[in-house]
């Protein structure tokens, strides 16, 4: 690998024209780095809802070839930009650029850099890396023909129960429709109150609690970018949201990030009928894959075709705030991935998450903007 010759810092809102052209082109040279949590669209995002947010931009005779973009806290403590919301997390360089970590996070102020869904092909962090995970993965066809059709041929074991289901819902509650790239704000409104109430209900953290994320999915939403586009996509029963999903889009690549439904209408597996669809319409875009996002999923599992890997760790130069971070964040993290990786322990541990999140629901429930204001 060819080492760069400088490293220069810079604001999101610094991001000139021609920086951001060069950042879309390593995108675009690499499947690697197609992700559009890796666009610059997304840092942006960020960076305008939070502060902290930096890019460091990696230089060859003058021409920008590389670009890490991350948050950094006073204490000189950096994680990757969007650390909890992105699924995928990279230094986004050129072919053949390599860099030196210790060097990199001098010139970043950083004493510690911590990530959690580090694309496994940044080998200068592979050191850094604690762990690696399984992310699955759909590679999508060009879909021909409708989407009966295509669900025979890709998924026969749950063509038939799937396709029964949507029968079943057409007759009981208004004709199925699915809307890939719904523009109406107020089912965007609709996904995140019953993602919200989904949260309390398997005691689970509520993002839409926070005002800035609320704010952050509306900015996404209204962004319709070649690198970065947000796609709400709904399945309707007659005129009635039953299902939605909010995902950006890149050229390529399809994120899987905020499904959820309607509970009234939980016996006709709408979550799963979303997936399907959404899988269907998104081949039919252009899209070649949809990153469905590290965790263990019965769907996910169903649906995959593959699995990506990524990793978590904390890239460190010598200081005592790296010395003190890790051994603060590395217990709890190991704590969390030994009961996520035994099923003996996640299924009582999310019987206990259930039971918590039903003593919460018991109290007045709120929408993200009446929770915004409660605050």
């Amino acid at each position: 690998m060819r080492s760069t010759s400088a490293i220069t810092v810079h604001r999101p809102e610094e991001l000139n024209e021609p920086l951001r052209r060069a950042w879309h082109r390593a995108m675009d040279e690499s499947p690697d780095y197609a992700n559009p949590f890796l666009a610059p669209e997304f840092t942006l995002g960020i960076g305008s809802h939070r502060t902290g947010v930096h890019v460091a931009v990696l230089h060859e005779q003058g021409e920008p070839v590389g670009f890490l973009p991350y948050e950094r806290n006073a204490c000189g403590v950096g994680r990757a930009v969007g650390l909890g919301l992105s699924d995928c997390q990279a230094l986004v360089h050129r072919p053949g650029v390599g860099w030196d970590t210790r060097e990199l996070l001098r010139a970043c102020g950083l004493s510690v850099f911590e990530f959690d869904h580090l694309v496994a092909e940044q080998q200068p962090f592979t050191p850094y890396v604690t762990g690696t995970f399984a992310s699955p993965v759909l590679d999508l066809k060009p879909a021909e023909g409708g989407y009966p059709e295509w669900l025979r041929a890709t998924y026969p074991g749950l063509a038939k129960t799937t396709l029964k289901k949507e029968r079943r819902l057409g007759r009981d509650a208004g004709e199925v429709r699915f809307v890939y790239d719904e523009r109406d704000p107020r089912v965007l409104r609709t996904l995140m109150r019953w993602k919200s109430a989904q949260y309390r209900r398997t005691g689970r953290m509520d993002r839409f609690s926070r005002p800035w994320i609320v704010d952050l999915v509306d900015h996404f939403f209204q962004i319709r970018e070649e690198h970065f586009t947000g796609i709400l996509s709904v399945v309707y029963a007659g005129d009635r949201p039953v299902a939605a999903h909010f995902g950006p889009r890149s050229r390529t690549v399809f994120a899987a990030w905020f499904t959820a439904y309607d509970p009234e209408f939980g016996y006709y597996s709408p979550g799963l009928m979303m997936h399907l669809r959404l899988a269907w319409a998104a081949g039919r875009d252009g899209v070649t894959l949809m990153d469905m996002g590290r965790g263990q999923k019965e769907y996910k599992d169903w649906l995959k075709t593959r699995e990506l890997r990524v990793g978590e760790g904390f890239a460190v130069r010598p200081h005592p705030v790296a010395t003190a971070h890790r051994m603060w964040r590395r217990p709890v993290r190991g704590l969390r991935n030994t009961v996520l990786a035994h099923p003996g322990l996640r299924r009582p541990a999310d019987r206990l998450l259930k039971t918590v999140g039903t003593l919460r629901t018991k109290g007045p429930a709120h929408t993200p903007g009446e929770a915004a204001r409660a605050r």
